[in-house]
């Protein structure tokens, strides 16, 4: 598969991903994307990769066994308990 290719952006700001691209990560008409901005690139991702990366990143920093769910749910109950 190549991995680059040349293309335009026509009206609106519209860029067409190559098919061979868009089954390489799984695309498919309508699924959700997320769009990054990183050092002048642009970086599309499938949304559920997007997330699994966000979810891999906080788990480095959260140690096992601790819930942050929880502790957001415990927080808001005592808020409402106020």
């Amino acid at each position: 598969m190549a991995r680059r290719t040349d293309a335009r952006i026509s009206e609106g700001g519209r860029v067409v991903i190559p098919a061979q691209f868009r089954k390489a990560i799984g695309l498919k008409v309508g699924d959700p994307i997320s769009i990054r901005l990183v050092d002048k690139e642009i970086r599309i991702l499938p949304l559920d990769e997007a997330v699994r990366r966000a979810q891999a990143l906080v788990r480095k920093h959260v140690p096992k066994g601790r819930s942050l769910v929880a502790e957001l749910h415990d927080d808001r109950r005592r808020e409402a308990d106020e």
